[in-house]
């Protein structure tokens, strides 16, 4: 039996490098950085902040849905922003796709670039009992 298996789905963005959208190992469930890219098209999402923060979460909820999971296993989710600004945005965001207690736990840091310049990348960690 492996150990650790990649988690694969059509319905969030391929990997743009040499990388797996997520990988589960053990009991845990590890969410590759996740870009405001429409999974359909690869396209970005650009210009509406609030846009590319809601496709970033729909992304990362279509690997959760793929790993058998919900976003109630979430156990950690990385936030990382071009400006510290969109801190409250985020979190209005956040809160359409986390809706039960407990929330995870989280960081926000600001960051001077990220992968094709986007306004904000998330990574996550999750729980799966399977």
């Amino acid at each position: 039996m492996t150990r650790i298996k990649p988690i694969k789905t059509k319905n969030a963005p391929a990997a743009i490098g040499p990388y797996s959208q997520a990988m589960k190992a053990g009991g845990f469930v590890y969410i590759s950085g996740q870009i405001p890219l429409v999974p359909e098209t690869m396209e970005l999402i650009s210009g509406d902040f609030d846009k590319q923060a809601t496709q970033v979460f729909k992304n990362l909820s279509a690997i959760v849905e793929e790993a058998g999971c919900s976003l109630s296993d979430t156990v950690k989710v990385n936030i990382y922003l071009k400006d510290l600004s969109n801190f409250q945005k985020v979190n209005s965001i956040m809160e359409n796709f986390f809706i039960e207690k407990p929330f995870p736990a989280r960081a926000a840091v600001e960051v001077s670039r990220l992968p094709k310049d986007v306004e904000i990348e998330l990574d996550a960690v999750l729980f799966s009992d399977d």
